[in-house]
């Protein structure tokens, strides 16, 4: 697994439950005490052994944790430039939505061995869709339901989201939009303020 990617895993278990929970998570799992480096490559084992020890000293399914690190990966401010890049596939979240087959693309720009999932958009009609996750690792579905409930709350949003399983190896999500401006979304600028 991308070291990104465990690094990503490491500051929401640390920002999230505090540094003294991470770091019994880190040990219980064989994690490197010292965190993740963002730009190495570890195996895979290593990355589920850290959600099964999140998941035992925190309580809580691994699902519910992947589904929580998707939204801290747009709402936390430490994340603030993931969020930029996100909200740059539309005025709406709509136009987000049809965007995200582009977001791989986007995501090798900056970091071009990055392993990327196949995601395809399927428009039902009447403000439904559905989302195809193909990934060879299961579970990247639960982080975008996560993900993309956050963006909906960053558009100002309702919308529904179901992780609908996982049939013929694919995760599938069932999006539906029920108001596109239900509330005031937060604020976006395209000029990044100065400091």
């Amino acid at each position: 697994m991308h070291g990104l990617i465990n690094r990503s895993l490491q500051n929401f278990l640390s920002d999230s439950y505090g540094v003294e929970a991470w770091q019994a998570i880190a040990a219980r799992a064989g994690a490197p005490a010292e965190g993740f480096e963002a730009m190495l490559n570890y195996d895979d084992a290593l990355t589920w052994s850290v959600l099964d020890a999140a998941a035992a000293h925190l309580v809580k399914a691994r699902a519910t944790l992947l589904e929580d690190m998707g939204t801290y990966l747009v709402s936390h401010p430490r994340m603030h430039r993931l969020r930029r890049l996100l909200r740059f596939g539309g005025v709406g979240f709509v136009d987000f939505l049809h965007s995200l087959d582009r977001l791989p693309e986007r995501a090798r720009l900056a970091v071009p061995d990055l392993e990327m999932p196949v995601l395809d958009l399927e428009e039902q009609g009447n403000g439904s869709f559905q989302l195809t996750v193909r990934f060879e690792r299961q579970g990247l579905g639960l982080v975008l339901v996560g993900l993309l409930r956050a963006m909906a709350d960053d558009f100002g949003a309702l919308v529904c989201l179901d992780h609908a399983g996982a049939p013929d190896g694919a995760e599938v999500i069932a999006i539906e939009v029920v108001e596109v401006r239900f509330a005031e979304g937060r604020a976006f600028a395209l000029a990044t303020p100065a400091p």
